[in-house]
C-alpha cells in the first residue's frame, strides 16, 4: 500500500495535537508536576498518532490501539529509569487515556437506555448495535490495557 503523506500528516497532526491536550488534561487530574505534564502530552500526542496511523492504513480501532499502547509504553519503560517504575506506569497510563473510545461507550449507553421505551419487536436492531458498541470499548480497553502491561513487566524484569 502506497503512503500519500498530503493526506496522512494533516489528520495525525490533528489527532496528536488533540491527543496530547487530553493526555496533559489527564496527567492535571493524576496531579502530577509541570514537566511531567509535557511529558503526558508528548505521549498523548505519541498514542493517537501511532492509532490514527494504523487505522489510515485500514488496521481496526482495537488492533491500532493495542500497537499504540505498546509503543508508548515501551518508550516511556526505556526512557525512564527502572527505579522510577512507578513514575513510568502513571506516564504511559495518562498518555493512553485519550485512546479510551467515549464515543463508542456512549453509543452503548444510550442504546441500552432507549430500549426501555421501543416497543418488544422494534428492540433488536438497537440491541445489537449497542452491544457491537460495548464490545468494540471492552476489547479497545483490552488491547489499550495489554499493551501498556507487556512492556511495564519487560522492564521489571531487566537485570
Amino acid at each position: 500500500m502506497v503512503i500519500d503523506l498530503a493526506t496522512l500528516a494533516p489528520r495525525i497532526a490533528h489527532q496528536a495535537l488533540f491527543g496530547g491536550i487530553a493526555a496533559a488534561g489527564f496527567g492535571v487530574l493524576f496531579n502530577f508536576g509541570p514537566a511531567s505534564l509535557v511529558r503526558c502530552a508528548l505521549l498523548g500526542a505519541w498514542a493517537l498518532g501511532v492509532r490514527t496511523f494504523f487505522q489510515m492504513q485500514g488496521w481496526s480501532l482495537e488492533a491500532s490501539s493495542f500497537v499504540a499502547a505498546i509503543t508508548t509504553a515501551a518508550l516511556v519503560h526505556i526512557v525512564v529509569p527502572n527505579d522510577k517504575a512507578f513514575v513510568a506506569n502513571g506516564l504511559a497510563i495518562a498518555g493512553c487515556i485519550p485512546m479510551v473510545p467515549g464515543a463508542f461507550f456512549t453509543d452503548a449507553l444510550m442504546g441500552f437506555l432507549s430500549l426501555t421505551s421501543q416497543p418488544a419487536d422494534q428492540a433488536a436492531p438497537l440491541m445489537t448495535h449497542s452491544l457491537t458498541a460495548l464490545l468494540r470499548v471492552i476489547f479497545t480497553l483490552g488491547a489499550i490495557g495489554t499493551g501498556l502491561t507487556i512492556p511495564a513487566q519487560l522492564a521489571r524484569s531487566r537485570f
